[in-house]
């Protein structure tokens, strides 16, 4: 039986779209979800899927997979639909939440070959600093 999530993540996302709103994901993230590590608080990432902050955004059925810019490096996404706990737009909080449910054997074969993203360095605290350069 298919699932109806990837098809109501679809209908948000373009809810948000037609609405002028920007569309966000909250993510529960796993061993096989592939996001920067290092913006990952609680087991969770908040990721902006609008088109203006991702490169070619595919929603299929079993994986959400793009390519954005974390602190100015481009980083290829890859979240397991299952892994998906919300989404929504961004402007006004509307959206859909959804139990988050374990990722199934066959797509963990699927994802044990892919490599993880470094972690990027944390961003330096306090006001930033500029050096004249002759």
């Amino acid at each position: 039986m298919l699932s109806t999530r990837p098809y109501l993540i679809r209908a948000i996302y373009e809810w948000c779209v037609d609405s002028g709103y920007t569309p966000h994901i909250l993510v529960q993230v796993d061993e096989h979800t592939r996001v920067p590590k290092g913006y990952v608080k609680d087991g969770q990432i908040v990721l902006n899927v609008g088109a203006s902050a991702v490169r070619d955004l595919a929603i299929d059925n079993d994986w959400i997979l793009f390519s954005a810019r974390f602190s100015g490096t481009s980083h290829e996404i890859a979240v397991p639909i299952n892994r998906v706990a919300a989404i929504f737009a961004r402007e006004n909080g509307q959206g859909m939440h959804f139990d988050v449910l374990e990722t199934s054997g066959e797509s963990a074969a699927n994802t044990s070959t892919e490599t993880e993203v470094e972690t990027p360095p944390e961003p330096p605290k306090g006001r930033p600093q500029l050096k004249v350069i002759k």
